[in-house]
Protein backbone atom coordinates (compact mmCIF):
# COMPACT_ATOMS: atom_id res chain seq x y z
CA UNK A 1 0.00 0.00 0.00
CA UNK A 2 3.20 2.81 0.75
CA UNK A 3 4.05 1.61 -2.68
CA UNK A 4 1.25 2.51 -4.45
CA UNK A 5 0.43 5.82 -2.71
CA UNK A 6 4.33 7.22 -2.86
CA UNK A 7 5.09 8.18 -6.33
CA UNK A 8 7.61 6.14 -8.55
CA UNK A 9 10.51 7.44 -10.26
CA UNK A 10 10.02 7.04 -14.22
CA UNK A 11 12.78 4.36 -14.10
CA UNK A 12 11.43 1.87 -11.86
CA UNK A 13 7.79 2.42 -13.44
CA UNK A 14 8.67 -0.66 -16.34
CA UNK A 15 9.66 -2.80 -13.28
CA UNK A 16 6.62 -2.56 -11.34
CA UNK A 17 4.61 -2.97 -14.57
CA UNK A 18 6.34 -6.27 -15.12
CA UNK A 19 5.37 -7.67 -11.15
CA UNK A 20 2.66 -6.17 -11.97
CA UNK A 21 1.69 -8.45 -15.05
CA UNK A 22 3.00 -11.46 -13.46
CA UNK A 23 -0.09 -10.95 -10.91
CA UNK A 24 -3.14 -9.64 -12.88
CA UNK A 25 -2.03 -11.54 -16.24
CA UNK A 26 -3.01 -15.50 -16.53
CA UNK A 27 -0.60 -18.36 -16.28
CA UNK A 28 -0.19 -18.40 -20.03
CA UNK A 29 0.48 -15.00 -20.81
CA UNK A 30 2.85 -14.98 -17.90
CA UNK A 31 4.91 -17.50 -18.87
CA UNK A 32 4.77 -15.69 -22.61
CA UNK A 33 5.78 -12.02 -21.01
CA UNK A 34 8.49 -14.15 -19.23
CA UNK A 35 10.08 -15.56 -22.72
CA UNK A 36 11.04 -12.02 -23.59
CA UNK A 37 14.16 -11.01 -22.85
CA UNK A 38 13.96 -7.39 -22.41
CA UNK A 39 11.31 -5.91 -19.71
CA UNK A 40 11.32 -2.06 -22.01
CA UNK A 41 9.89 -3.51 -25.32
CA UNK A 42 8.04 -1.62 -27.74
CA UNK A 43 5.69 -3.67 -29.09
CA UNK A 44 2.75 -1.86 -28.70
CA UNK A 45 0.60 -4.75 -28.05
CA UNK A 46 2.64 -6.19 -24.99
CA UNK A 47 2.58 -2.54 -23.80
CA UNK A 48 -1.09 -1.94 -23.87
CA UNK A 49 -1.30 -5.53 -21.79
CA UNK A 50 0.68 -3.92 -19.02
CA UNK A 51 -1.10 -1.11 -18.63
CA UNK A 52 -4.42 -2.56 -18.34
CA UNK A 53 -3.32 -5.04 -15.81
CA UNK A 54 -2.15 -2.23 -13.49
CA UNK A 55 -4.94 -0.12 -13.80
CA UNK A 56 -6.92 -3.04 -12.89
CA UNK A 57 -4.09 -4.31 -10.01
CA UNK A 58 -4.70 -0.47 -8.73
CA UNK A 59 -8.17 -0.04 -9.06
CA UNK A 60 -8.87 -3.54 -6.84
CA UNK A 61 -6.71 -2.29 -4.15
CA UNK A 62 -7.69 1.19 -4.16
CA UNK A 63 -11.37 -0.22 -3.80
CA UNK A 64 -10.55 -2.50 -0.59
CA UNK A 65 -8.05 0.21 0.59
CA UNK A 66 -11.35 2.94 0.86
CA UNK A 67 -13.90 0.27 2.51
CA UNK A 68 -11.41 -0.66 5.09
CA UNK A 69 -10.71 3.20 5.75
CA UNK A 70 -14.44 3.49 5.32
CA UNK A 71 -15.23 0.33 8.41
CA UNK A 72 -12.04 2.22 10.59
CA UNK A 73 -13.61 5.39 10.36
CA UNK A 74 -17.29 4.44 11.32
CA UNK A 75 -15.97 3.30 14.73
CA UNK A 76 -13.16 5.62 15.30
CA UNK A 77 -9.59 5.46 14.10
CA UNK A 78 -7.81 3.94 16.77
CA UNK A 79 -10.38 0.86 16.98
CA UNK A 80 -9.14 -2.64 16.93
CA UNK A 81 -10.63 -4.51 13.85
CA UNK A 82 -11.89 -7.20 16.20
CA UNK A 83 -14.59 -4.78 18.24
CA UNK A 84 -15.57 -3.74 14.14
CA UNK A 85 -19.27 -5.47 14.76
CA UNK A 86 -20.12 -3.58 17.64
CA UNK A 87 -20.09 -0.21 15.56
CA UNK A 88 -20.33 -1.25 11.93
CA UNK A 89 -23.70 0.20 10.52
CA UNK A 90 -23.24 -2.17 7.46
CA UNK A 91 -23.14 -5.52 9.77
CA UNK A 92 -26.18 -4.23 11.58
CA UNK A 93 -26.87 -7.25 13.28
CA UNK A 94 -24.21 -6.28 15.76
CA UNK A 95 -25.43 -3.31 16.61
CA UNK A 96 -29.21 -4.79 17.29
CA UNK A 97 -28.29 -7.82 18.96
CA UNK A 98 -25.71 -5.85 21.39
CA UNK A 99 -28.44 -3.00 22.32
CA UNK A 100 -31.04 -6.26 23.33
CA UNK A 101 -28.53 -7.71 25.10
CA UNK A 102 -27.81 -4.78 27.52
CA UNK A 103 -31.21 -4.69 27.73
CA UNK A 104 -31.74 -7.95 28.65
CA UNK A 105 -28.77 -7.81 31.21
CA UNK A 106 -29.96 -4.23 33.02
CA UNK A 107 -33.31 -6.26 33.43
CA UNK A 108 -32.75 -9.12 34.50
CA UNK A 109 -29.95 -7.39 37.17
CA UNK A 110 -32.64 -5.22 38.36
CA UNK A 111 -34.50 -8.23 38.54
CA UNK A 112 -31.98 -9.93 40.71
CA UNK A 113 -31.46 -6.81 43.24
CA UNK A 114 -34.76 -6.31 43.66
CA UNK A 115 -35.49 -9.78 44.75
CA UNK A 116 -32.66 -10.01 47.30
CA UNK A 117 -33.95 -6.96 48.72
CA UNK A 118 -37.78 -7.81 48.66
CA UNK A 119 -36.68 -10.89 50.54
CA UNK A 120 -34.25 -9.01 52.95
CA UNK A 121 -37.26 -6.70 54.04
CA UNK A 122 -39.75 -9.82 54.04
CA UNK A 123 -37.08 -11.61 56.62
CA UNK A 124 -36.87 -8.67 58.73
CA UNK A 125 -40.61 -6.99 59.03
CA UNK A 126 -42.41 -10.68 59.07
CA UNK A 127 -42.54 -12.23 62.36
CA UNK A 128 -43.50 -15.65 60.67
CA UNK A 129 -40.80 -17.55 59.01
CA UNK A 130 -41.92 -18.69 55.80
CA UNK A 131 -41.17 -21.48 53.76
CA UNK A 132 -39.57 -19.12 50.12
CA UNK A 133 -35.95 -19.08 51.44
CA UNK A 134 -35.64 -22.41 48.34
CA UNK A 135 -38.01 -20.68 46.04
CA UNK A 136 -35.85 -17.27 46.07
CA UNK A 137 -32.58 -19.15 45.90
CA UNK A 138 -33.80 -20.55 43.05
CA UNK A 139 -34.96 -17.97 41.41
CA UNK A 140 -31.56 -15.99 42.23
CA UNK A 141 -29.31 -18.13 40.45
CA UNK A 142 -31.64 -18.25 37.54
CA UNK A 143 -31.67 -14.81 37.09
CA UNK A 144 -27.82 -14.91 37.73
CA UNK A 145 -27.87 -17.22 34.59
CA UNK A 146 -29.80 -15.22 32.59
CA UNK A 147 -27.54 -12.34 33.28
CA UNK A 148 -24.59 -14.08 31.91
CA UNK A 149 -26.26 -15.32 28.80
CA UNK A 150 -26.98 -11.71 27.69
CA UNK A 151 -23.44 -10.73 29.08
CA UNK A 152 -22.22 -13.45 27.35
CA UNK A 153 -23.55 -11.87 23.84
CA UNK A 154 -20.49 -9.53 23.61
CA UNK A 155 -17.86 -12.58 23.37
CA UNK A 156 -20.12 -13.68 20.07
CA UNK A 157 -20.04 -10.16 18.36
CA UNK A 158 -16.53 -9.43 19.14
CA UNK A 159 -14.49 -11.79 16.49
CA UNK A 160 -12.58 -14.78 17.57
CA UNK A 161 -9.34 -14.10 19.21
CA UNK A 162 -6.99 -15.94 21.66
CA UNK A 163 -9.18 -13.90 24.51
CA UNK A 164 -12.73 -14.66 23.35
CA UNK A 165 -11.84 -18.03 22.72
CA UNK A 166 -12.00 -19.79 26.36
CA UNK A 167 -15.16 -17.22 27.60
CA UNK A 168 -17.25 -18.84 24.08
CA UNK A 169 -16.14 -22.74 24.84
CA UNK A 170 -16.62 -22.65 29.02
CA UNK A 171 -19.12 -19.70 29.42
CA UNK A 172 -21.92 -21.10 26.60
CA UNK A 173 -22.55 -24.39 28.28
CA UNK A 174 -22.05 -23.70 32.16
CA UNK A 175 -24.56 -20.71 31.82
CA UNK A 176 -27.22 -22.70 29.67
CA UNK A 177 -26.91 -25.82 32.07
CA UNK A 178 -27.59 -23.42 35.05
CA UNK A 179 -30.49 -22.20 33.46
CA UNK A 180 -31.77 -25.59 32.48
CA UNK A 181 -31.38 -26.91 35.72
CA UNK A 182 -32.96 -24.43 37.81
CA UNK A 183 -35.96 -25.18 35.36
CA UNK A 184 -36.05 -28.89 36.15
CA UNK A 185 -35.56 -28.34 39.90
CA UNK A 186 -38.69 -26.23 39.96
CA UNK A 187 -40.46 -28.95 38.02
CA UNK A 188 -39.60 -31.62 40.47
CA UNK A 189 -40.85 -28.98 43.06
CA UNK A 190 -44.21 -28.74 41.61
CA UNK A 191 -44.01 -32.92 41.14
CA UNK A 192 -43.65 -32.85 44.70
CA UNK A 193 -40.28 -34.59 44.90
CA UNK A 194 -39.12 -34.05 48.93
CA UNK A 195 -35.67 -34.07 47.12
CA UNK A 196 -36.69 -30.80 45.46
CA UNK A 197 -38.43 -28.81 48.55
CA UNK A 198 -37.43 -25.93 50.64
CA UNK A 199 -33.78 -25.38 49.78
CA UNK A 200 -33.35 -28.65 48.35
CA UNK A 201 -34.71 -27.05 45.13
CA UNK A 202 -31.20 -25.18 44.78
CA UNK A 203 -29.38 -27.98 45.87
CA UNK A 204 -30.64 -30.16 42.96
CA UNK A 205 -30.10 -27.24 40.41
CA UNK A 206 -26.59 -26.32 41.81
CA UNK A 207 -25.59 -30.36 41.68
CA UNK A 208 -26.72 -31.03 38.32
CA UNK A 209 -25.19 -27.42 37.17
CA UNK A 210 -21.77 -28.74 38.38
CA UNK A 211 -21.02 -31.95 36.10
CA UNK A 212 -21.59 -29.15 33.16
CA UNK A 213 -18.81 -27.07 34.88
CA UNK A 214 -16.28 -30.32 35.19
CA UNK A 215 -16.99 -31.10 31.39
CA UNK A 216 -16.42 -27.82 29.97
CA UNK A 217 -13.05 -27.60 31.93
CA UNK A 218 -11.67 -30.34 30.94
CA UNK A 219 -12.96 -29.94 26.82
CA UNK A 220 -11.45 -26.10 27.03
CA UNK A 221 -7.96 -27.65 28.32
CA UNK A 222 -8.25 -30.02 25.73
CA UNK A 223 -8.56 -28.11 22.64
CA UNK A 224 -6.40 -25.10 24.25
CA UNK A 225 -3.02 -27.18 24.69
CA UNK A 226 -3.71 -29.58 21.96
CA UNK A 227 -1.43 -30.14 19.04
CA UNK A 228 0.18 -26.69 19.55
CA UNK A 229 -2.82 -25.02 17.83
CA UNK A 230 -4.60 -23.35 20.59
CA UNK A 231 -8.60 -22.70 20.15
CA UNK A 232 -8.61 -24.51 17.06
CA UNK A 233 -11.96 -26.13 16.98
CA UNK A 234 -14.72 -27.07 14.58
CA UNK A 235 -18.64 -26.50 14.90
CA UNK A 236 -19.71 -30.17 15.46
CA UNK A 237 -17.15 -30.22 18.28
CA UNK A 238 -18.60 -27.03 19.75
CA UNK A 239 -22.24 -28.78 19.56
CA UNK A 240 -20.54 -31.68 20.94
CA UNK A 241 -19.63 -29.57 24.36
CA UNK A 242 -23.48 -29.01 24.66
CA UNK A 243 -24.95 -32.74 24.82
CA UNK A 244 -25.47 -32.84 28.54
CA UNK A 245 -27.10 -29.05 28.13
CA UNK A 246 -29.67 -30.67 25.40
CA UNK A 247 -30.40 -33.60 28.36
CA UNK A 248 -31.19 -31.42 30.70
CA UNK A 249 -33.26 -29.48 28.40
CA UNK A 250 -35.25 -32.41 26.76
CA UNK A 251 -35.77 -34.33 30.94
CA UNK A 252 -36.61 -30.29 31.48
CA UNK A 253 -39.39 -30.36 28.67
CA UNK A 254 -40.10 -33.67 29.27
CA UNK A 255 -40.93 -33.00 33.12
CA UNK A 256 -43.02 -30.15 32.29
CA UNK A 257 -45.19 -31.70 29.79
CA UNK A 258 -46.16 -34.09 32.83
CA UNK A 259 -46.76 -31.42 34.94
CA UNK A 260 -48.68 -29.56 32.99
CA UNK A 261 -50.82 -32.88 32.17
CA UNK A 262 -51.45 -33.84 35.85
CA UNK A 263 -52.40 -30.29 36.66
CA UNK A 264 -55.14 -29.87 34.37
CA UNK A 265 -56.81 -33.42 34.62
CA UNK A 266 -56.15 -33.27 38.80
CA UNK A 267 -58.91 -31.42 40.83
CA UNK A 268 -57.91 -29.87 44.00
CA UNK A 269 -59.52 -27.99 46.90
CA UNK A 270 -56.94 -25.95 47.52
CA UNK A 271 -58.30 -23.23 45.09
CA UNK A 272 -55.59 -20.60 44.85
CA UNK A 273 -52.14 -22.71 45.11
CA UNK A 274 -53.57 -25.11 42.17
CA UNK A 275 -54.36 -22.39 39.80
CA UNK A 276 -50.79 -21.06 40.50
CA UNK A 277 -49.00 -24.35 39.91
CA UNK A 278 -51.14 -24.75 37.33
CA UNK A 279 -49.88 -21.55 35.85
CA UNK A 280 -46.20 -22.36 36.83
CA UNK A 281 -46.15 -25.61 34.65
CA UNK A 282 -47.83 -24.14 31.79
CA UNK A 283 -45.53 -21.22 31.99
CA UNK A 284 -42.70 -23.73 32.32
CA UNK A 285 -43.48 -25.58 29.30
CA UNK A 286 -44.09 -22.74 26.73
CA UNK A 287 -40.55 -21.80 28.10
CA UNK A 288 -38.50 -25.19 27.86
CA UNK A 289 -40.36 -25.71 24.32
CA UNK A 290 -39.29 -22.49 22.52
CA UNK A 291 -35.99 -22.99 24.19
CA UNK A 292 -35.78 -26.56 22.20
CA UNK A 293 -36.92 -24.72 18.96
CA UNK A 294 -34.27 -22.43 19.22
CA UNK A 295 -31.46 -24.71 20.15
CA UNK A 296 -32.92 -26.79 17.05
CA UNK A 297 -32.68 -24.08 15.08
CA UNK A 298 -28.64 -22.66 15.41
CA UNK A 299 -27.57 -26.31 16.14
CA UNK A 300 -28.93 -26.58 12.23
CA UNK A 301 -27.71 -23.52 11.05
CA UNK A 302 -24.27 -23.91 12.67
CA UNK A 303 -23.63 -27.05 11.51
CA UNK A 304 -25.29 -27.66 8.21
CA UNK A 305 -27.17 -24.59 7.10
CA UNK A 306 -24.54 -21.99 6.88
CA UNK A 307 -22.22 -24.76 4.36
CA UNK A 308 -25.20 -25.28 2.42
CA UNK A 309 -25.69 -21.82 1.25
CA UNK A 310 -21.84 -20.76 1.40
CA UNK A 311 -22.60 -18.61 4.51
CA UNK A 312 -19.99 -20.87 6.84
CA UNK A 313 -17.52 -18.58 8.30
CA UNK A 314 -19.75 -15.47 8.22
CA UNK A 315 -22.74 -16.39 9.65
CA UNK A 316 -21.46 -18.41 12.79
CA UNK A 317 -21.07 -15.35 15.17
CA UNK A 318 -24.04 -13.67 13.97
CA UNK A 319 -25.97 -17.19 14.65
CA UNK A 320 -24.93 -17.79 17.68
CA UNK A 321 -25.24 -14.20 19.00
CA UNK A 322 -29.22 -14.00 17.77
CA UNK A 323 -29.28 -17.35 19.39
CA UNK A 324 -28.22 -16.32 22.92
CA UNK A 325 -30.26 -13.03 22.67
CA UNK A 326 -33.28 -14.86 21.74
CA UNK A 327 -32.97 -17.42 24.35
CA UNK A 328 -32.11 -15.58 27.20
CA UNK A 329 -35.39 -13.14 26.52
CA UNK A 330 -37.45 -16.38 26.30
CA UNK A 331 -35.83 -17.06 29.76
CA UNK A 332 -36.43 -14.15 31.05
CA UNK A 333 -39.88 -13.12 30.30
CA UNK A 334 -41.07 -17.07 30.57
CA UNK A 335 -40.09 -17.48 33.99
CA UNK A 336 -37.70 -15.27 35.43
CA UNK A 337 -40.37 -11.94 35.52
CA UNK A 338 -43.19 -14.40 35.66
CA UNK A 339 -41.99 -16.54 38.60
CA UNK A 340 -40.88 -13.46 40.96
CA UNK A 341 -44.47 -12.22 40.02
CA UNK A 342 -46.18 -15.13 41.35
CA UNK A 343 -43.50 -15.58 44.14
CA UNK A 344 -44.45 -11.93 45.08
CA UNK A 345 -48.30 -12.56 44.90
CA UNK A 346 -47.89 -15.99 46.51
CA UNK A 347 -46.16 -13.94 49.40
CA UNK A 348 -48.81 -11.18 49.84
CA UNK A 349 -52.19 -13.22 50.01
CA UNK A 350 -50.20 -15.36 52.74
CA UNK A 351 -49.83 -12.83 54.91
CA UNK A 352 -53.63 -13.02 55.96
CA UNK A 353 -53.62 -14.79 59.32
CA UNK A 354 -56.24 -18.26 59.42
CA UNK A 355 -59.27 -17.47 60.70
CA UNK A 356 -59.98 -16.87 64.05
CA UNK A 357 -63.13 -18.80 65.71
CA UNK A 358 -62.69 -17.38 69.36
CA UNK A 359 -65.96 -14.46 68.81
CA UNK A 360 -68.28 -16.89 66.75
CA UNK A 361 -71.85 -17.96 68.66
CA UNK A 362 -74.12 -20.13 67.22
CA UNK A 363 -76.20 -18.95 64.58
CA UNK A 364 -79.40 -20.23 67.09
CA UNK A 365 -77.90 -18.51 70.28
CA UNK A 366 -80.70 -15.75 69.62
CA UNK A 367 -83.81 -17.79 69.58
CA UNK A 368 -85.62 -18.88 72.39
CA UNK A 369 -84.92 -22.33 73.77
CA UNK A 370 -82.59 -23.23 71.49
CA UNK A 371 -79.61 -21.14 72.59
CA UNK A 372 -79.06 -22.52 76.13
CA UNK A 373 -77.58 -25.39 76.44
CA UNK A 374 -80.00 -27.61 79.00
CA UNK A 375 -78.99 -30.85 80.91
CA UNK A 376 -80.52 -33.60 82.55
CA UNK A 377 -83.55 -32.40 85.08
CA UNK A 378 -83.75 -29.30 82.86
CA UNK A 379 -84.87 -30.08 79.45
CA UNK A 380 -88.58 -30.80 79.41
CA UNK A 381 -88.37 -33.04 77.04
CA UNK A 382 -86.55 -35.27 78.99
CA UNK A 383 -89.35 -35.13 81.88
CA UNK A 384 -91.91 -35.72 79.79
CA UNK A 385 -91.01 -38.65 78.31
CA UNK A 386 -89.72 -39.84 82.16
CA UNK A 387 -93.55 -39.39 82.89
CA UNK A 388 -94.79 -41.43 80.09
CA UNK A 389 -92.49 -44.25 80.62
CA UNK A 390 -93.74 -44.18 84.28
CA UNK A 391 -97.60 -44.85 83.01
CA UNK A 392 -96.37 -47.51 81.20
CA UNK A 393 -94.77 -49.38 83.38
CA UNK A 394 -97.29 -48.74 86.23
Amino acid sequence: MLLLNVPLPSTCQTTLNASTLNQTIPPTAATSSNAIPNTTTNNPTVKSTINRGTNSFLQRNSSSNSTSQDAILGCGADLDPVYSYLCDRQAAWGIVVESLASLGFVVSSGLLVGLLFWTLWMCVSSRQRRGIGGSVASMALFLLSTAGVFALTFAFVIRLTTQTCPTRLFLFGVLFSLAFSCLLARCLALLGFSVARGWGEAGVALALFTLQVVIATEWLIIVLLRDGQPCQYSQGEFVMLLIYVLVLLAAGLVLSLYCLCRSCLTYSYSGGSHRQSQVQATLLCLTLLVSAAIWVVWISLLTRGNMEIGRRPQWDDPVLSIALVANGWVLLLGHGLAQVVLLCRWEASSKEGPLDFGGWTSPNANLPGLGSPKEGRENRSFENDGEERRSEKQ
